[in-house]
């Protein structure tokens, strides 16, 4: 048993999907499982559909035929005749998409407004994989990933219920994967009430890990636009070059530091149960790629991680007194209260700094419980974070920032060095 992902830029349209199945047909699929995500750009269209139901803005029903109408345009390209099997499971999609738009529903808690329309994504772009390749006569059998991922009800970053999901996919997987190549959705999982749960932003490469561990796969690939993990981004890196293989723990830093390649919580799984990760280019799918393994094969060069759109928050005592432990516990516990993660922080007498995303609806909330605990808080935004990964390694060391760029906080932390920066005009 294999495990294939495939991200959205790899089916963002008709020739995409045809290359997923050119892929497939020729690397024998009998036993592999395949999870998809989103199609191109959706999970963002789907988003601009949640803006406007929570907002009522009165333009949601125009979002959701963005939604549509990209989706309509594909399956014209792919299937010659709409009487196929299998298409009116895609209008059914739709129209239970559009339904739960519409429907009366609590307005106040964002969270699970956004998880129950984000994944119609991944359903809708798997039934149409599903559809072309059986219209192609590669037979497949399509599963819904929330019959089998069962996670708590911590919307937009659920926690994986590990028993119970090893239960089900044991009991109720294993048999059609030995039989089948099975489409399913990344992303997705199924909280305590039986609703919709994500398990973060890119969260697909985790799904593709909770399958492969569980169903002990012998390897898991990730196909991606890009020849493997790169030390840095090439879009904003100029000589970025190819790491053809990183061990497990490398490959953890990186994607704790922002490396997007791999999803934070995938190489967990995959290094407790040995399974190899295969990180290869869906444009190039005879070229090797990235392996993450046991080999013990350190990192050669440095690697520059760059995530924008960050807020840094400082925190203080209204009297100026010292930030103690007692003062860190509430800190902390708030963080964890609100579901916010630091990617940077830093203590000093009188300040305790914490770097973490700019996302809507996300940090509001934590100022205002850090204020009500007795705490001043400033937010500073329009910030990025520039991490440099085993800065030892052969890389331009000299790091360039732009002119009118200044250094608000810097980290060393031995094998990795910390910049945050104002965003560049």
């Amino acid at each position: 048993m294999r495990i294939f992902k495939f991200g959205g830029a790899s089916i963002k349209d008709a020739a995409g999907v045809k290359n997923v199945a050119s892929i497939l047909t020729k690397d024998d699929s009998n036993d592999v499982l395949v999870v998809i995500s989103a199609m191109g750009k959706t999970t963002n269209a789907l988003e601009s559909v949640i803006h406007h139901r929570y907002h009522n803005t009165g333009e949601v029903q125009t979002a959701l035929q963005v939604v549509f109408d990209y989706h309509n345009g594909i399956l014209a390209e792919l299937l010659e005749s709409s009487n196929l099997f299998g298409v009116s499971d895609i209008k059914n999609l739709y129209l239970e998409l559009e339904n739960f738009v519409d429907s009366p529903s609590a307005q106040d808690d964002y969270d699970f407004l956004y998880d129950q329309i984000i994944g119609y994504g991944e359903l809708i772009a798997t039934k149409i994989v599903s559809t072309y390749l059986l219209s192609q006569g590669i037979e497949n059998q399509w599963i819904d990933a929330r019959n089998f991922i069962i996670t708590d009800s911590r919307h937009r970053d659920a926690r994986v219920q590990w028993k119970e999901t090893e239960k089900v996919i044991k009991s109720l997987l294993v048999p059609i994967a030995k039989k089948n190549l099975v489409i399913t959705q990344g992303f997705i999982g199924r909280g305590n009430g039986g609703e919709t749960t994500t398990l973060g932003r890119e969260g697909s490469d985790y799904s593709a890990a909770i399958f492969g561990s569980v169903l002990g796969a012998e390897s898991i690939t990730i196909w991606k636009d890009v020849a493997g993990v790169m030390n840095a981004d090439p879009k904003k890196f100029d000589n970025a070059v190819l790491i053809p293989t990183l061990t497990y723990n490398d490959a953890i830093e990186l994607a704790y530091y922002g490396a997007s390649v791999i999803h934070p919580k995938t190489i967990q799984p995959l290094k407790a149960n040995h399974i190899p990760l295969f990180v290869r280019s869906f444009l190039n799918p005879t070229a090797p790629g990235t392996k993450v393994s046991d080999e013990n094969s350190r990192i050669q060069v440095a690697c520059k991680i760059h995530k924008d759109n960050q807020l840094l928050l400082e925190i203080s005592t209204k009297d100026f007194t010292f930030i103690a432990e007692d003062h860190l516990k509430q800190i902390f516990q708030a963080l964890s209260e609100n579901k916010v993660r630091c990617n940077l922080m830093q203590n000093s007498a009188i300040v305790f700094r914490c770097v973490i995303d700019n996302k809507e609806n996300k940090h509001n909330p934590l100022v205002m419980a850090l204020e009500q605990l007795g705490l001043e808080v400033s937010v500073h935004n329009d910030l990025e974070l520039l991490s440099i990964y085993h800065p030892e390694g052969e890389f331009d060391s000299a790091i360039h920032f732009a002119s009118n760029q200044k250094i608000v906080l810097q980290q060393n932390m031995g094998n990795s060095i910390h910049y945050l920066l104002t965003t560049a005009i």
